[in-house]
């Protein structure tokens, strides 16, 4: 009995110890999970970090790449936009420019009859009643045809007194004058239009050669022959 007691005190002071030791292993297995798990918030922290700055750094040179290409693509869309424009203005200029040379070509058959009306206009005298009834008739249907000129940009050149222009006159004669200096127009031969503003036909002048150089040249000529025969009349002395 006595030896059973003293093995039950045994085992209490035991079991005393046991549980004396027993916070102390729990503390440090708790301050073990603490450090692990404080490492691995560290790791994880360490390791997003990275990540995010791999991500801002993919991110810069994505954005680096798709600025480059908006570039590219914003000089194409300017450079196809200059090209279609100047095909748009090119294309209608060269409407403009083939209707205007339809409508030139059209006017220039025209012109004869026009110039035919203005012949007979000044030969014509009427005068009988029924003459000058033909005649005003007949200034009616030029007036009209003047007026269709009109209409479609046609206007006459004025051309005597005008300095001549070869762009704008064709020298069919030149004579002396003592009202015109020279190279102006003295008698216009054959009228010369324009159409809005470009030459349609070409005037046909007689242009001024100034005064007096009708007879000097004749002077000249008349020098030279004179020359001639005193040549010829010294020569047969000789002889």
């Amino acid at each position: 009995m006595i030896e059973n007691q003293s093995d039950n005190i045994d085992n209490k002071e035991n079991d005393l110890s046991n549980q004396d030791n027993a916070p102390e292993d729990i503390s440090s297995t708790q301050n073990s999970t603490t450090e692990i798990d404080e490492l691995s918030s560290q790791k994880i922290e360490e390791i997003n970090t990275e990540e995010l700055k791999n991500t801002i750094s993919n991110n810069d040179a994505r954005l680096e790449q798709l600025e480059k290409e908006h570039e590219t693509l914003k000089n194409q869309y300017v450079r196809i936009s200059a090209d279609f424009d100047n095909f748009r203005k090119r294309q209608s200029r060269d409407q403009d420019d083939l209707k205007v040379q339809l409508v030139s070509k059209t006017l220039t058959a025209i012109l004869p009859i026009v110039d035919n009306f203005e012949r007979a206009r000044q030969q014509l005298k009427p005068e009988s009643e029924e003459a000058q009834a033909l005649h005003r008739s007949y200034q009616g249907l030029y007036k009209q045809l003047v007026e269709v000129l009109k209409q479609q940009g046609v206007s006459p050149m004025r051309v005597v007194g005008q300095q001549f222009d070869p762009n704008l006159h064709e020298a069919v004669l030149r004579e002396s004058s003592e009202e015109f200096e020279e190279d102006f127009i003295i008698e216009e031969l054959q009228r010369g239009y324009h159409l809005e503003g470009k030459v349609l036909r070409h005037a046909l002048v007689k242009v001024s050669m100034g005064p007096g150089k009708q007879n000097s040249q004749q002077e000249v000529e008349k020098d030279t022959v004179e020359e001639d025969d005193d040549s010829e009349v010294n020569t047969s002395e000789d002889v």
